[in-house]
């Protein structure tokens, strides 16, 4: 019951913060941006936070509790490395054009039907991420409050939908900044505590097999294993609720720096969860449910102080994913589909449009979450979902002038489909890289017969 209220006391602060903070929200791009004032140590905390959910505590754990090392392949590894190329190559170029959504890009070099085509693609990857951070959120309250799974689920989309409703991306990173501190803290404690009881990490890890540090799982093949990188890190790229954090920055290199300081935070952090996976089997061995390996962990180790600490952190961790994800796809509807059919639409109107989108939004990602078995899975399928052909069509459309809109549907199109129908008709086991090569040779091929002059980069 202790626990149950810390955990409670941890939300309405939450809210608190973010009912505050919104009160500075006087137009659309308040809201969907934070008035393009964020600097290096608000939107380094607000990329670190935003990627750092309920997968990277739970479901990388359990992965890596259940197949070794090779289970974290994509996260955290991968995803880190995305994030990273991010600030070392598209941060830049992208903050440059004066975005007020990634979608806006393919409207500038493109045109508005690659935008919408873009949106409409784009949207349920960030749902069934937002479905992941639900699902995570509904197994703390059910293992916290002893809640059944469903019931918990319900009550966790409640709260992360009003909680970002209310808010906007300036409430989002100032909360972003408070919730990364508490994942540290939390972690850390929990990492501390754990090491008291158990042996330093050295001695712990000395007792692990040697089978399970092996980066490929059994039988996995290069190929295989480039799919499992490739996912992460292209999703990533052209990810709305990375992107968004950067257009707000207030400069360039604040959105280089944030990208890279908060990648190299995040993979750093996201260590602590690998190591817990490492040497759960020798500790808590036999758990039905590996991806609550952690929760269990700190319920065994922890005092009731240092618990609640920790139930806090996970709870940062979902929330600052979760209104990551919905604002970011909600801004995506309401700014590049709504708006312009209603283009003299008052600042509050667009304000609260994008604040229904959210709702909407939130309803379809709890749905989602309802009906999934693992939090990886989401987590697998968001980022792989149409993200071959957007990344295709991105990296040609923001490096080069060769294409035009023709080439970038043709690029989209065929990624999404062709991955599609690999995974869930072919049951390919590189569905993902047969994507990205179809769409490659798509937007090439097209591009070399249509001679139309490409939107100017």
């Amino acid at each position: 019951m202790t626990v149950a209220v810390g955990v409670f006391a941890y939300i309405v602060l939450q809210f608190a913060v973010g009912i505050w903070v919104s009160r500075r929200i006087r137009d659309e791009k308040d809201y969907i941006l934070a008035g393009r004032q964020l600097g290096v140590t608000l939107a380094s905390f607000s990329v670190f936070a935003t990627w750092f959910g309920a997968e990277t505590v739970m479901g990388s754990s359990g992965r890596v509790y259940t197949d070794g090392l090779s289970g974290a392949q994509g996260e955290p590894f991968a995803y880190a490395v995305g994030i990273i190329i991010m600030g070392a190559c598209f941060a830049v170029p992208l903050w440059r054009r004066g975005l007020t959504t990634f979608a806006d890009f393919f409207r500038q070099r493109f045109s508005p039907g690659v935008e919408k085509m873009t949106v409409i693609l784009l949207i349920p990857g960030s749902v069934l991420w937002a479905a992941a951070q639900i699902r995570g959120f509904g197994q703390i309250m059910s293992h916290t409050a002893g809640l059944e799974l469903g019931v918990a689920m319900t009550v966790a989309a409640a709260v992360v939908i009003a909680y970002t409703v209310f808010g906007g991306l300036l409430a989002d990173v100032y909360t972003d900044f408070v919730q990364g501190i508490a994942i540290v803290i939390g972690l850390l404690g929990m990492l501390i505590v754990i090491c008291v009881q158990t042996g330093n990490p050295v001695t712990a890890l000395a007792g692990v097999e040697a089978a399970r540090f092996r980066p490929l799982a059994e039988n996995q093949s290069i190929l295989e294993f480039l799919e499992q990188w490739a996912i992460p890190i292209c999703g990533s790229l052209v990810a709305v609720e990375l992107i968004s954090r950067l257009l707000a920055c207030r400069s360039p290199e604040v959105a280089r720096r944030a990208a890279q300081l908060g990648g190299a935070g995040y993979l750093l952090v996201a260590l602590v969860p690998v190591y817990f996976g490492l040497i759960g089997p020798g500790i808590m061995p036999g758990l039905d449910e590996p991806e609550q390996l952690s929760l269990h962990l700190a319920n065994t180790y922890l005092p009731t102080f240092v618990y609640v600490m920790f139930a806090g952190a996970l709870i940062s961790a979902v929330l600052s994913s979760v209104d990551s994800a919905l604002l970011a796809s909600a801004s995506l509807v309401s700014h590049n589909l709504i708006l312009p059919l209603k283009p003299d639409m008052a600042e509050r109107a667009k304000v609260a449009t994008a604040r229904l989108c959210v709702a909407a939004l939130g309803v379809f990602a709890y749905i989602f979450a309802l009906r999934a078995e693992k939090i990886s899975d989401l987590v697998e399928t968001a980022s792989a979902f149409a993200s071959a052909g957007v990344f295709v069509a991105l990296a040609f459309g923001l490096f080069t002038r060769f294409g035009g809109p023709l080439s970038a549907m043709a690029a989209i199109g065929t990624g999404a489909g062709f991955w599609a129908f690999g995974k869930f008709v072919l049951d390919m086991s590189t569905p993902y890289l047969a994507g990205l090569a179809v769409a490659f040779v798509a937007y090439v091929a097209v591009g070399l017969i249509d001679r139309s002059t490409p939107r100017a980069s």
